[in-house]
C-alpha cells in the first residue's frame, strides 16, 4: 500500500487529491494544499471542516502558492501552524540549556530521553548551521562571557559554566572572541535566539540596548546581515539568553493572534542618520495601512530621495516591528520584501482584516 501511495504522490491528480481531502488522509500531509474558491480559504489535506464540492477546490503545492493566489489560511486546521516549527523534544532541550547552561548533554543523555543523537544533529545543522554540541558550547561560552562582564573571576566562571580546566576554557573563549577572558572587557556579544510564528521561524538578535535583528530564517541575505551586524557593532553573534527576548516573543505572539498593533520591546538599530530617519518613519505607518516609497520620502522631507528610501527600507533588519512590509510600489503593486513577497501579502491582508475601525 505504501508503495502505491508513493507512486500516486509523484503523479498527483485533482481526483487523487480531492479524495485524500475527503478521506482526511494523513499520508498526504505536506503533499498539497487545498483551496476553496467559494470561501477564499486554504486547508491541509486532513482538515476536519465540511468538505466543499470538487468543482470549488483548486490545489497548490505549498501554502506560499495559496497565499499568492489570494487565499487565507483555515482557522480549523491552521495550515501555517507547523511551518518550520521546533519539535517539542527540541524545545524542551533548549529550555534546559537556557536554565542550566553549564550542563552538557552527551549522546548518552539524549538516548536516555529517547532521542536519537543523529536526528538532533541534523535538525541543528539545518536550523542553526551548527551541531547540537556546538550549540551547547556557544551557549555556555556566552553565559561565561556575561559572568565575567558582571565582575566574576575567570577561574570561578570557568568551572561554574562546566569547563573541566582553566586552559580549556581559555582556549574556547579565545577561539570565539579572539581575546583571552581577562582581556574581554571591551568585547561585545550579540545574543541570538530562534522563535516561531505562523509564517515560519525567525531569528532574533539583541544586545543590552534592545532587539537589533528580527528576520525570517529562510531570508536569502540573512548570513550577510549577520556578518554586517557583527562588523558594525564589532561584536560576536552567539546563541544565548537576553532580557529582551521574553518580551519580544510575547509581543510577536500577540501580534499574530490579532491582539497587538504596536510594539514596546526596545530596539537597537545602528545605521546612518538617513537610515535612522527612514526606519523611524516606517514605524509611523499605521497598522493595516500602506504607503508608497514616494509618500515615505515626502514624509521625511526628502521627496527627491525615493530610491535612497527604498534602499534604506531594504537595509531594515527588524521585520514586522519596523514594518517595511507596509510600503508598496507607487502603482500599488507588491514590491520586494526580504521575507518573500508572499509573506508581505499575508501580513498586509492579516492587518487589514484585523484592523479595528
Amino acid at each position: 500500500m505504501s508503495q502505491l501511495i508513493l507512486f500516486e504522490k509523484d503523479m498527483l491528480t485533482d481526483t487523487i487529491m480531492y479524495q485524500a481531502l475527503v478521506d482526511k488522509d494523513v499520508s498526504y500531509e505536506g503533499s498539497f494544499i487545498a483551496a476553496v474558491k467559494t470561501t477564499g480559504i486554504f486547508c491541509r489535506p486532513t482538515c476536519t471542516a465540511r468538505k466543499p464540492k470538487k468543482e470549488n477546490v483548486e490545489f497548490f503545492n505549498s501554502t506560499k502558492e495559496a497565499i499568492l493566489h489570494g487565499y487565507r489560511p483555515c482557522k480549523v486546521c491552521n495550515p501555517l501552524e507547523k511551518l518550520n516549527e521546533t519539535p517539542d523534544y527540541i524545545r524542551n532541550l533548549l529550555k534546559e540549556i537556557t536554565e542550566q547552561p553549564a550542563h552538557k548533554f552527551k549522546d548518552y543523555d539524549l538516548r536516555l530521553k529517547g532521542i536519537e543523537p543523529a536526528t538532533i544533529r541534523r535538525w541543528f545543522l539545518k536550523n542553526h548551521g551548527i551541531t547540537f554540541h556546538a550549540y551547547q558550547r556557544m551557549f555556555r561560552i556566552n553565559s561565561a562571557f556575561k559572568k565575567i562582564q558582571n565582575g566574576n573571576s575567570v577561574t570561578s566562571t570557568a568551572f561554574e559554566t562546566g569547563y573541566e580546566s582553566l586552559s580549556g576554557f581559555n582556549d574556547s573563549f579565545k577561539s570565539i572572541f579572539g581575546v583571552s577572558p581577562k582581556n574581554s572587557k571591551d568585547q561585545i556579544v550579540v545574543d541570538l535566539t530562534r522563535l516561531e510564528t505562523p509564517l515560519g521561524t525567525m531569528f532574533a538578535c539583541a544586545t543590552e540596548k534592545g532587539i537589533c535583528l528580527l528576520e525570517f530564517s529562510d531570508r536569502k541575505m540573512l548570513e550577510t546581515e549577520f556578518k554586517s551586524l557583527a562588523k558594525q557593532l564589532n561584536a560576536s553573534i552567539i546563541q544565548g539568553a537576553n532580557k529582551h527576548f521574553e518580551l519580544l516573543q510575547k509581543e510577536i505572539t500577540e501580534y499574530f493572534d490579532g491582539r497587538r498593533t504596536e510594539f514596546t520591546v526596545p530596539l537597537y538599530t545602528p545605521g546612518s542618520e538617513f537610515q535612522q530617519s527612514v526606519w523611524k518613519e516606517l514605524q509611523n505607518i499605521p497598522y493595516g495601512k500602506t504607503r508608497s516609497y514616494k509618500q515615505q520620502a515626502t514624509a521625511i522631507q526628502k521627496p527627491e530621495a525615493v530610491r535612497a528610501v527604498a534602499n534604506a527600507n531594504g537595509m531594515n533588519r527588524i521585520a514586522i516591528i519596523i514594518p517595511c512590509h507596509r510600503v508598496i510600489g507607487n502603482d500599488g503593486t507588491m514590491t520586494g520584501y526580504g521575507g518573500g513577497v508572499w509573506r508581505k501579502k499575508w501580513l498586509l491582508d492579516f492587518e487589514i482584516s484585523n484592523k479595528k475601525e
